[in-house]
Parts: structure tokens; C-alpha cells; sequence
């Protein structure tokens, strides 16, 4: 009994939120409709404080409820997890109000729900371009706000996450080898690319192995009379990669491919 009971509470009351929803959607009393907007947006059922905002705001506009109700909105699809919808409209709330009272965060979290959002390096990564270029912003707009150590931390994640698809492009490049052309190539250009877009990142050792790897490997398979540049590109790739990791871990191997390309330039002469 006591769990029939409790089933019957349960339905009660889901019936009674259901109709309480019901009669504020379809009330012309947009002041009424906000103030459940809000409460709902308070008790974090953030799709229903979404549904009605969507309305209200357009029809708030040049009002007083305006700028409140667009930054709620953009905060009830954040709290949905929805945070591409979330950040056009924080974007949309610090385009129409600049100084307002929300347009701090509504920067901050224009580019934090995006970083959020940054898909695994193997896929595609136009959310971390755009979550960069947000947390950029932000930072010329806040260099002093108290986020701005945070918003930092971000953008060097996104783009270690960057550095790291160039990374495994690297490899791939590399494994493939002379696989329907010369890899090697595209592995060397891919790296060096790498090496100046994130100069500090925490992969820079291996690039700068793999552009003396691959250069070897280029040098191996080069014509006579490309031989000797090509053994010099590798000579002066080594002396790159012991100057920035002298005692680097992939040390042993570049001496490798050091002696072999030096002794091949002497025995030129």
C-alpha cells in the first residue's frame, strides 16, 4: 500500500508540474512568464527556463527585463551542456551590451562552453579555433579580471590539444613513408609548421626528432646530385635538436643519423 501510495503521490504531483508548464507557456502575461522563467532557471531546469526566454527575450527588447533575460538564456542552454547555442548567445548578449552588467562572464563563458565542447584532436577542431579566439578576447577585454589567470590556462590547453593533431600527423606521415610518394616530406614541412605555431609546447622534442628522422630517411632515398645537400639539412637539423635538448631523449638516435650523414659529406671530397 504504501508504495501505491507513493506511485500515486509521485504522478500527482509530476501531473501537477506538467499543467503548472502548460498554463505559463500559454499565458499572454510576459512578466508572469518571466518570473517562472527565472524560477525555473533557478531550480536548474534549465529546458523549460530555455523554452520560455527564447520567447521573452525578443520580446523584452527595449525593455527592462532585455539584457537579464538574454544572459539567462544563454546560461539555461550552458547548464543544458548545449554550449555552441550557449556561446552565440553570450556572444550576442556582449555584442548588444558591452558594458552591461553580465558581459564579463558573458565573454568568459562564451569561450569556456566552447572549450568545453573542443572535440578529441583526431576530429575536427573548429570549436578550439573558436574557443582561442573567444578566451582571446576575453583576455584584451579582462587582463586584469580574475578569470584571466584561468581563461590562460585554457587557451594553452587548446592549444597543446592543436599541437598534439599536428603531432599525430606528424607520426602518420612518417609510418606512411614513401607510401604513394615521399611522406617524409610532408612530415618534415608538418613538423616545422608545428614548431612555429606552438613553439612551447610540451612536443616540441619529438618534432624536432622526427624533422631529423625524416630528413635522414629523405636523404637515403635522394638522387646523386641531391645526396650531399640533403646529408647537410641533416647534420644541421641534429645541431637544432642538441642545441634546444642536449641531453634529449631521442639523443643516441640523432647521433645516428649524424655520423652516418657527416661521414657520407667527408667521403664527398
Amino acid at each position: 500500500m504504501k508504495k501505491v501510495f507513493l506511485f500515486l503521490m509521485m504522478s500527482a504531483l509530476f501531473f501537477s508540474s506538467c499543467g503548472e508548464y502548460n498554463r505559463v507557456l500559454k499565458s499572454t502575461d510576459y512578466e508572469y512568464r518571466y518570473s517562472y522563467a527565472k524560477k525555473y532557471f533557478n531550480e536548474k531546469k534549465y529546458t523549460k527556463s530555455a523554452a520560455l526566454l527564447e520567447d521573452l527575450y525578443q520580446n523584452f527588447r527595449g525593455t527592462a527585463y532585455a539584457e537579464e533575460s538574454l544572459y539567462l538564456l544563454a546560461q539555461s542552454y550552458y547548464g543544458q551542456k548545449d554550449y555552441q547555442t550557449a556561446s552565440q548567445y553570450f556572444e550576442t548578449y556582449y555584442t548588444m551590451y558591452g558594458k552591461g552588467e553580465y558581459a564579463e562572464l558573458a565573454r568568459f563563458y562564451s569561450g569556456y562552453g566552447l572549450y568545453l565542447d573542443s572535440a578529441d584532436p583526431r576530429l575536427d577542431q573548429s570549436m578550439t579555433y573558436k574557443a582561442i579566439e573567444q578566451m582571446q578576447l576575453y583576455l584584451e577585454s579582462y587582463p586584469q579580471s580574475e578569470r584571466a589567470a584561468q581563461a590562460q590556462e585554457v587557451m594553452f590547453e587548446l592549444q597543446e590539444k592543436l599541437a598534439l593533431k599536428e603531432m599525430m600527423a606528424v607520426r602518420l606521415y612518417f609510418n606512411l613513408g614513401l607510401y604513394m610518394g615521399n611522406n617524409y616530406e610532408s612530415c618534415v614541412i608538418t613538423a616545422q609548421n608545428a614548431l612555429k605555431n606552438y613553439p612551447y609546447t610540451k612536443y616540441r622534442e619529438e618534432l624536432m626528432y622526427y624533422i631529423v628522422r625524416a630528413k635522414y630517411e629523405v636523404a637515403l632515398v635522394s638522387l646523386d646530385e641531391k645526396l650531399q645537400g640533403r646529408y647537410r639539412e641533416v647534420v644541421d637539423e641534429y645541431y637544432n635538436y642538441v642545441n634546444a635538448f642536449p641531453e634529449g631523449k631521442y639523443l643516441r638516435q640523432v647521433e645516428r643519423y649524424f655520423n652516418y650523414a657527416s661521414s657520407r659529406i667527408q667521403d664527398s671530397y
